[in-house]
């Protein structure tokens, strides 16, 4: 026979284990969100055979890919900048 604290602590258990199967689900979703979106970011390069060790190993090719990124950096700065001094 089962007794009113045994109840409680099925009750309790299976609370619980409702719980972590939630837990679960959402830190598989993460996951395969993570997941997707490296695959986005590497679908090209993959596609295209880049390897980016040897490409920034090469001075030259270094320059030509860093170059860009810093240009872009700067006028990220120097839009916000304008946005400040306009006082927004």
């Amino acid at each position: 026979m089962s007794t009113h604290s045994d109840l409680t602590t099925e009750q309790q258990l299976r609370a619980r284990v409702a719980e972590l199967e939630a837990e679960l689900a959402e830190q598989a979703a993460r996951t395969e969100a993570a997941v997707a979106a490296a695959q986005r970011r590497s679908y090209w390069p993959d596609l295209l055979q880049l390897d980016f060790d040897a490409i920034m190993a090469h001075p030259v090719l270094r320059f030509a890919v860093l170059i860009p990124l810093k240009v872009r950096g700067a006028g990220r700065r120097l839009r916000w900048y304008a946005q400040r001094a306009r006082g927004g």
